[in-house]
């Protein structure tokens, strides 16, 4: 064999070994946890009389999870219905692990419970879609229940007036 030959032989054998060897060391090392943030329930129609009262719109909410360990920061997230309604997140961070419920009426924002301050309902008892957006507009998640108007969501249907 020339002196070409084996120089070439041995670069074909080294990438081999590596190319090989590249996803055993991937394999060892643990991925960092991902952000995850989703919608995990929503409760569009309030239970007893809707009646635009605080206790009636505060009984509407959407909640959401964080399914990582780490922080998230939701300052400048988004959450809106179908008729563009939307509600932005306002120096809030949502724990790992942690859930966050975003009621539609009035209250005192707490780790757990956040609010609209709306004197009227948001989610469409019959059909909505509640679309979670990130700072930069990117979607998030979304939950749909009903005959949905628009298109784009990503089939997650949840019938009655509650869903997890």
């Amino acid at each position: 064999m020339t002196a070409r030959r084996l120089s070439a032989a041995a670069l074909a054998a080294a990438a081999i070994v590596g190319a090989v060897a590249l996803p055993a060391s991937a394999a060892d090392h643990a991925r960092p946890d991902r952000t995850k943030v989703e919608i995990s329930a929503v409760q569009y129609d309030s239970p007893g009389r809707d009646d635009r009262s605080r206790r009636s719109l505060n009984k509407e909410w959407v909640e959401l999870i964080n399914t990582s360990r780490r922080t998230v920061n939701l300052d400048g997230w988004t959450l809106k219905n179908e008729d563009g309604d939307t509600y932005t997140f306002d120096h809030y961070r949502l724990e790992g692990r942690a859930t966050v419920r975003i009621h539609t009426g009035r209250g005192h924002d707490t780790d757990s419970d956040l609010y609209m301050d709306r004197h009227n309902e948001v989610w469409d008892n019959h059909s909505d879609t509640a679309t979670l957006r990130n700072d930069h507009d990117r979607f998030i998640d979304n939950a749909s229940w009903g005959h949905h108007r628009h298109g784009g969501h990503d089939g997650r249907h949840h019938g009655g007036g509650h869903h997890h």
